[in-house]
Parts: C-alpha cells; structure tokens; sequence
C-alpha cells in the first residue's frame, strides 16, 4: 500500500487558527506520558510549565524580557524563510551583533562616547547585517546553501566570542571570569517597568512585528518575496531578481538577530559574558514556524515559546524536570505543528493501483 500527500486547493482560516492549538494539546498530552516515564508528576509539572508563569508580577516580567529577542529574531527570519531563503545561523549573527555592540562600552568604560547606546544598536544592527550578507555573497555567487554556511558561521561566531572574552576583552578585575567590564549606565537600555528587568528591546520587537506586516502584506517587495517562495518559475517569469531577494532575506534576518544581540548585552546582561549564547537564534526557527511565518501569529508563538522559558526554570526546581526537557517540550510543539499544518494543507490518499 502506497500513501500520497495531495494538496487541497485551500485551507480555511479557522483551520489555520487550530493548528497551532490542536498542535499545543498534542504537546501537553505526548509531555504528560514522558514525564510519567520519567517518574516525575506530570500534572504538576506541566503546571509549573505553562501556568506558573501567570502567577506573579515578577515571572510574567520575565516572560516579557523573553518574548523580545525571541520575536525581533523570528520576525527577521519569517521574512527569509517565506522567500525559501533558510537562515538557520541566526544565533551567529545575535552574537555578532553583540560582540560589536559590546566594543563601544569595552573601549570606552567611563561612558564618554557620546550617544553610546544609539551607536551600540547601530553597530549591533550592521554586524548581525554584515555577518548575514557573507552567506548571502557565497550562495548568489558560488552557489553555496544559506543553510550550511549560515550554520557554520555560528560556530565561529561563537569561537571569536570565546577568544574576546578570554583574552583581549577580559575583565582584569573580574576575578578571572570570561566576561567583559559592567557597562556604565548610558550604555543600558531603559527599564519600562519598575521593578523588573524588563527593558524597551520589546518596543523593538513590537515595532520590528509591524515592519514586518506592513512589508510582507502591502509592500510590493513584501509581494515579490512571497511570490518568490511560492512560484520561483513564476517570479523569474514576472522579472523579479532571484539575488535580490536571498539578499533582502538574509540580510533582514541578520538585522534583526543583530539588534537582538545589542539589546541583551545593553540590558539583562549589562556586560558580554559567554551566556549571552542563550539559543535565542535557533528557538527563534520554531517560534517563526508555530507562529505560521504570519506576523500576528509570531507575536503568540513568541509569547507561548518565552512562557515554556520562564516555566520551565520553575519546572526544573518545583518537579524536578531535566533541564532537556524544556527543549524536548519545544521540540514536540514544533513536530505536532508541523503534523497539524502538513494533514491541513494536504490530503490523504491511497495509491490504489499499488495496493491491488
């Protein structure tokens, strides 16, 4: 017997809206069996989970100062990946954008450059652009796939980060730590809620959610980007540049990977430390896909991915989860999603020739 996917003409919007729910449920459910297998209490871990989260001011904070990495990043490569254009590195170019971000506070400890925190997102910004474009220059010229070389990248990026840090960025009073001297006050970004740690790179995020509407669904670049992902031979017909669009795919994503990667040195972190290679970049790949590549839709997967986060720290004290666990939870969302949305937009049926 022979099965084969055939694609429905389409798929209803309510459908569309389920898949990610249905795809939470079956989640919850596959996590309940394996934290029975595990012999820790299921129900009460997947309440620290998902719940826990919600119920104080502070871990909600939390959740916030999460969701703002998660969605600039996602944002970016959402914009790439409905292009076909696969930026998997986007976790090199976060520690790039870090890294030259950090060279302003290391240079200049006292503060006296001026604007320093406007010139730290901006050398943010161009080193995550920069760092992305190299892999762009390889494919349009050389073929090369975006998804090696960007992945490839961010093992080196985060070699160079472990050479600045242990040698010519060290601290000499940092009791021999691998991290860089505390960033003076005017190079960390404002607090929007006293009391919490939570800081404007979520106005970034918010603010990066709406470029990335308005391009994708009324700008003609935003069209021909769409086009190009879902009929190349039809875009190549109507005259759009190929190279064109793997660099504004890229490079949009290496942006916004960049801004992220200055924003979480300028602000939770205060300081470039080896932790600021948190995975942001490639949780960000299953907060683009849950969320559909849909704008509106990343800001919910962004929201669900960063509470899983905060969770999961609680998870791990109150029902003695793995720390794995938390990814395997992330994992199983992004399978069951992937499960939901593929029997939504295709159909079942069976070779029936092969089968006789």
């Amino acid at each position: 017997m022979k099965l084969r996917l055939i694609r429905r003409d389409s798929a209803s919007r309510l459908a569309m809206f389920t898949a990610p729910v249905l795809a939470l449920l079956l989640t919850c459910l596959a996590s309940l069996v394996l934290f029975a297998a595990l012999g820790k209490p299921a129900g009460a871990a997947l309440h620290a989970l998902l719940l826990k989260p919600f119920l104080s001011w502070y871990s909600f904070s939390e959740v916030l100062l999460k969701m703002a990495p998660l969605l600039l990043i996602a944002q970016g490569l959402a914009i790439g990946f409905r292009a076909n254009v696969f930026n998997i590195g986007a976790e090199g170019q976060f520690i790039v954008g870090a890294l030259c971000a950090s060279s302003l506070p290391v240079y200049f400890p006292d503060g006296n450059f001026p604007m320093m925190l406007p010139a730290m997102i901006a050398f943010g910004a161009l080193g995550g652009t920069i760092y992305a474009l190299i892999a762009a220059a390889l494919r349009t010229r050389f073929g090369a796939s975006e998804i090696l070389v960007t992945l490839m990248m961010a093992l080196i990026a985060v070699q160079i980060l472990n050479y600045l840090l242990l040698g010519p960025w060290k601290d000499p009073r940092g009791f021999n730590f691998p991290q860089t001297v505390m960033f003076p006050d005017n190079a960390m970004l404002p607090i929007l809620f006293d009391g919490t740690r939570t800081n404007i790179s979520l106005l970034f995020a918010l603010a990066a959610s709406v470029f990335a509407y308005l391009m994708m669904q009324h700008h003609f670049r935003g069209y021909q980007l769409r086009t190009a992902g879902l009929a190349p031979r039809a875009a190549l017909y109507a005259g759009f540049s190929a190279p064109r669009m793997v660099w504004l795919g890229l490079g949009l994503g290496g942006l916004a990977a960049g801004i992220a990667g200055a924003s979480e040195v300028a602000g939770p972190l205060g300081q470039l430390q080896r932790s600021v290679t948190s995975g942001y970049g490639y949780a960000a790949i299953i907060v683009a896909y849950v969320g559909g590549l849909n704008p509106l839709g990343i800001i919910a997967s962004s929201f669900l991915i960063s509470v899983i986060y905060i969770g999961g720290d609680s998870a791990t004290v109150s029902a003695g989860l793995p720390v794995a666990a938390v990814e395997v939870f992330q994992g199983l969302l992004l399978f069951f999603y992937l499960l939901t949305f593929t029997l939504i937009r295709f159909r079942i049926e069976i070779d029936r020739k092969v089968a006789a």
